[in-house]
């Protein structure tokens, strides 16, 4: 299997051990054995002992050395372990697009058993670092994209169509208010490897029209207003690209603030709900508009600015690991948007799929937003196959954008300030010039302090 696109000089890794990652599994960009691994210490409820300090190497090699620090590192990173099916037949339930975050007290309870022992009243049942490794069951190195289709899985009276989902659950949470009671939701790396055809042409679903229009009517495409434009020979300081960084998101952030008022949905949850959604995803929003419907703006006038900007030797002696890895991945979202040519009609889609998240703590409403994010969700699949019936993947290789925006976002939290400058200096100066191939050579000469101020 794989679920990412062919191309050698760009692996992705798991974010657990390193190894080659093979897509998106309970939430995260991960490889086959810890996405076994993960499901089978949920499944089982099994509760490991760490023999050192519970900080042991995690690699490809040193993997099942530790199985305690190996299941602490798959929380910590984000897995979900709400998106395994209760009944540990292949396929998540995809409760949640990308990782979720849980407190060190759930994660206490998890890795000493507790919580598993409150909810199945089992008494605790303890493995030792050997208790499970990626050769100990059947079902470790088996994809959740080769699991059986969702077709084999449900019953003849709930049989599903080629594209994914039945008419009835398409009218189901893209119609009127439903039930919060589902039973199935097509796990998306299933859909991405299933045996697809191209689908012949056809019309888009009238609820899929009216409720994309919707979306788009939302939001605001005129240009960004914050000034951008230098005069030839200016040599721009670091604080002054910052001031410009900062005047352009506080416009993206007051431009969502906007968005939310007019959603179509917006009378249906609470003022509430809304704050803490908006707390917990104005980044990803920012960097989702910026790659996409503001790009032209952001990848040219602001990519001009940043040329006038020389970084000295200490800000570039200085340049954290954490900035290299936004870098690289900031330049391979741009690789792959710049690839699909997002519409505008689908960056509308996957902006509401991402904002209705249900993995905030305070939130009043879950089921309603679980309801919305579903419908938003199949009118996407929709959109996607009506508007690209020859590529097939198009829908899945969309959404797995999302888990990578959110990751992107948490780590850019953890980059210094004084290092935003030269970080997006180096993405947008690697992007403009070479859109279709990640840069070595500005990886490189950032770290030599060699990068041309024009």
């Amino acid at each position: 299997m794989d679920t990412w696109e062919d191309d050698q000089a760009d692996p992705r890794l798991c974010l657990i051990c390193g190894d080659r990652a093979t897509g998106l599994h309970y939430g995260i960009i991960s490889c086959e054995g810890c996405k076994g691994f993960f499901k089978r210490s949920i499944c089982n409820k099994r509760v490991y002992r760490c023999s050192r300090d519970k900080n042991c190497e995690m690699s490809r090699k040193q993997r099942n050395r530790c199985q305690y620090c190996r299941l602490l590192k798959c929380l910590q990173m984000g897995m979900n372990r709400k998106a395994i099916r209760e009944d540990g037949m292949p396929g998540g339930r995809n409760k949640s697009i990308g990782p979720v975050e849980i407190s060190n007290e759930e994660m206490e309870r998890i890795m000493t058993g507790q919580e598993f022992k409150e909810d199945a009243g089992l008494p605790e049942h303890t493995w030792g670092n050997n208790g499970d490794s990626d050769h100990s069951s059947a079902d470790n190195g088996v994809s959740e994209g080769n699991q059986p289709s969702p077709v084999s899985t449900l019953s003849s009276s709930r049989s599903l169509e080629m594209n994914g989902y039945t008419a009835t659950y398409r009218d189901q949470y893209v119609g009127t208010p439903v039930s919060s009671h589902y039973q199935f939701l097509p796990h998306l790396f299933g859909y991405a490897q299933s045996v697809l055809r191209p689908t012949l042409a056809r019309s888009l679903y009238p609820q899929s029209q009216t409720l994309v229009s919707q979306l788009v009517a939302a939001e605001d495409l005129a240009p960004l207003g914050t000034p951008m434009l230098i005069e030839d020979g200016y040599r721009v300081t670091q604080g002054e690209l910052f001031a410009l960084l900062c005047r352009l998101a506080d416009e993206l952030l007051f431009r969502q603030i906007s968005w939310i008022k007019r959603l179509p949905f917006f009378c249906e949850l609470s003022i509430e709900d809304y704050t803490l959604l908006l707390s917990a995803t104005w980044q990803e929003l920012i960097l989702l508009s910026s790659l996409t419907i503001y790009s032209g703006q952001m990848f040219g006038d602001l990519a001009n600015v940043t040329t006038k900007y020389s970084p000295s030797d200490y800000e570039l002696q200085g340049f954290s690991e954490d900035g290299m890895d936004v870098m690289e991945r900031l330049i391979y979202l741009f690789r792959k948007f710049n690839q699909l040519k997002v519409s505008n009609e689908e960056y509308a889609c996957m902006k509401a799929i991402n904002f209705l998240t249900q993995d905030i703590r305070g939130l009043t409403n879950v089921s309603q937003l679980e309801k919305l994010n579903k419908r938003y969700w199949y009118v996407c699949q929709d959109l996607a196959e009506y508007k690209y019936p020859h590529q097939p993947k198009r829908f899945p290789e969309i959404m797995m954008c999302l888990p990578e925006i959110r990751h992107i976002a948490g780590k850019l939290v953890n980059v210094p300030l004084e290092q935003l400058p030269l970080l997006f200096k180096a993405v947008l100066h690697s992007c403009k010039f070479s859109p279709n191939t990640l840069r070595a050579d500005t990886i490189s000469c950032l770290t030599t302090g060699l990068i041309p101020g024009n």
